[in-house]
């Protein structure tokens, strides 16, 4: 199980710099993603999310020329997303430089989309993203970056995005996104009884053994981490590019709670160890 485990950096970008938020609000500028992408290429990662989180809100996708420029340096496996609504949309990422291509807004505005995605590029190329939030003991979908609340049960759209032929899901946890606190285990034992295909979660992790505890609830194809990785790399004095944004948080070179020094290295170690416990 854990040998088999993808290690995803996740890339949140707004105006072309790299941003974090917790509760996927007050995005904070971290930096130039290319930096960080290519950091993560050096240190190990198994693939690359590449989310523009701007896109579905203003109707446009900024991150062709980013994704192309990133496609001629690295040679890892590109997920990307933001602002997909059309087979012509999903064209232009693929020939950028991405080997997939994920939706969440589109797909719930017209789950009809994920059928003609799927039937057009083939199941391994389109993603679902669900982006889902707790309330009174159940799990809703949002959409927008979580922007926007539905009122579709989590347990609801997972069977229909499996049903619809999607080739892989990629689950954040709105109530965890950003707080270092660990994934969601109820969200995580919900999913693991309701998803038959591979799938991605994402959200909350911020100590090594979050990931043992999250592993203990469910099986995952991949994990997807944000916050646990930027913040480290942030603090290395990065320099931006770009004026856009909030950036009070990096020009007074703050630091934002008690991630540690945890690179995707220590990460892989610290599964590979555990895994060897388990086998003795």
């Amino acid at each position: 199980m854990i040998k088999n485990l993808r290690i995803i950096p996740k890339i949140d970008v707004k105006n072309f710099n790299l941003v974090k938020g917790i509760h996927l609000e007050g995005l904070r500028v971290l930096g130039d993603p290319k930096v960080f992408i290519k950091y993560y290429y050096d240190s190990g990662a198994d693939e690359i999310i590449y989310h523009d989180v701007v896109a579905s809100l203003y109707g446009k996708n900024q991150l062709k020329e980013l994704v192309s420029r990133t496609a001629n340096d690295i040679f890892l496996p590109l997920t990307v997303g933001g602002g997909i609504s059309s087979i012509e949309s999903i064209k232009a990422m693929l020939s950028s430089g991405a080997d997939r291509v994920f939706a969440n807004t589109a797909f719930i505005k017209n789950p009809k989309l994920i059928n003609e995605t799927v039937k057009y590029f083939g199941s391994s190329t389109i993603v679902a993203s669900i982006e889902t939030i707790s309330k009174d003991g159940e799990y809703y979908c949002s959409m927008d970056f979580g922007r926007e609340e539905t009122q579709i049960k989590l347990d609801e759209w997972l069977m229909e995005v499996q049903d619809r032929g999607i080739g892989e899901i990629v689950i954040t946890s709105i109530d965890q996104d950003g707080t270092g606190k660990g994934f969601d285990l109820k969200l995580a034992e919900k999913i693991s009884k309701k998803i038959y295909i591979p799938y991605i979660i994402n959200g909350g992790f911020g100590k090594l053994n979050h990931f043992d505890e999250v592993l203990n609830c469910c099986d995952p194809s991949g994990i997807a981490i944000g916050s646990i990785l930027h913040y480290g790399l942030k603090n290395e004095n990065l320099v931006l590019d770009q004026e856009e944004g909030n950036k009070d948080f990096i020009l007074k070179n703050k630091k934002y709670l008690n991630f540690g020094e945890i690179s995707i290295k220590k990460i892989k170690d610290h599964l590979k160890n555990k895994a060897l416990i388990r086998e003795t």
